[in-house]
């Protein structure tokens, strides 16, 4: 593949790392990417891929997502090369951010995760992050699968009113 478009790419998926003060996902990227069809999924992926290894972002995988940061080296390689991005692709970014950062910021800070314990029954695993600090970390043990389920979910839903209650409560 022309080494060209991927390096636009690169720097596409740094700018917009660099737009943000969280961690997004893989697939709040790609989301991004591809709606605005600046590529393909499989050409992401090899782009992040490649950032990765070089050292330009860092990854850390949390329940089943895969959570990207940009690292300091690639916010310099971003501020020597930036100007290759057109002003139109920086503008429509910015824009995308700008109406969805809120819902991005809530889906990268509030996890949720299950898993059978040792014992038979389930562990739900709740946490609520603001950028690398962990607010909260709730493990609630329950017999079923589905009340598993029903926890991560409603914890996604109503994570706000449960951590105001626990620190009206507690403190």
């Amino acid at each position: 593949m022309n080494q060209e478009p991927l390096t636009l790419y690169k720097l596409i998926v740094l700018y917009i790392l660099n737009k943000v003060s969280f961690p997004l996902s893989i697939a709040q990227i790609s989301d991004l990417i591809l709606e605005k069809e600046y590529t393909n999924f499989l050409t992401l992926q090899q782009v992040i891929s490649e950032l990765n290894e070089a050292g330009l972002i860092h990854s850390k995988s949390l329940a089943n997502r895969t959570h990207l940061q940009i690292t300091e080296e690639g916010r310099n390689t971003l501020s020597y090369f930036e100007n290759r991005i057109s002003d139109a692709i920086k503008s429509e970014i910015r824009e995308y951010l700008q109406k969805n950062e809120l819902d991005m910021r809530n889906e990268s800070s509030i996890q949720s995760n299950y898993y059978k314990a040792v014992n038979g029954e389930f562990e739900a695993e709740l946490t609520a992050r603001d950028k690398d600090v962990n607010l909260v970390t709730i493990r609630l043990t329950v017999p079923t699968e589905e009340l598993a389920i029903s926890i991560c979910d409603n914890w996604q839903m109503r994570n706000r009113e449960i951590y105001q209650y626990l620190t009206t409560a507690l403190f």
